[in-house]
């Protein structure tokens, strides 16, 4: 089994993770506002990305924007893989591509601990990505605490370029925010990545 083939309930079962559904989750964190390049980025990506209607398409077109933007506002002091193997345990199904992948380290030429974002793109619905991204994050928990990284959360993040769905995972625990954030509130999507980029959230 990869990433690809869990869902939600199997990588629950499997894993014995403990479910907390709550809107709002993230809900208090400060946006952050966002520079010009990704507003002038997004006002012409998006658009186009919505009519191609492809995941491939709004993954590089509104996904990805975002996420350099992340890294900008952090002065590159983090790194940001795409298209990646991650593959930890592949006898217990962790294994297998990340669409993108966000780690502490400033090193950019190899994946370095710690990993403490994992975002899973899909074309439409946004829960479809639930179990894949859970499984990525449980996935860079052990890659972290066989690094011997001190990490408390994981964070994950489904979305279709549109919609944007956050979750964190701290031990057996998982957290997932039913409130879905959209495309058009960058502010506040940028502030959460942010808050979980310095573990804040």
């Amino acid at each position: 089994m990869a990433y690809s083939n869990f869902t939600l309930e199997e990588v629950r079962t499997t894993f014995g993770l403990e479910t907390v559904e709550s809107a709002g989750t993230f809900s208090e964190i400060a946006p952050v506002d966002p520079s010009d390049h990704l507003m002038t980025a997004l006002s012409r990506n998006v658009p186009l990305a919505v009519a191609i209607g492809t995941e491939k398409a709004k993954s590089e077109m509104i996904v990805a924007n975002v996420l350099i933007e992340l890294r900008e506002q952090f002065e590159q002091r983090i790194s940001l893989f795409s298209g990646i193997d991650f593959s930890v345990d592949v006898e217990i199904g962790l294994t297998g591509v990340c669409d993108f992948l966000v780690s502490l380290s400033p090193e950019q030429f190899y994946l370095e601990a710690p990993v403490i974002v994992l975002v899973e793109a899909k074309n439409a619905d946004v829960k479809l990505g639930l179990g894949q991204c859970v499984a990525e994050m449980l996935a860079a928990q052990r890659f972290n605490m066989e690094k011997g990284n001190n990490i408390h959360y994981v964070y994950g993040v489904t979305t279709s370029g549109i919609d944007w769905l956050f979750l964190k995972l701290e031990g057996q625990k998982l957290h997932i925010d039913m409130g879905v954030y959209a495309i058009g509130q960058c502010d506040k999507i940028l502030g959460i990545l942010s808050s979980m980029v310095t573990q804040k959230a």
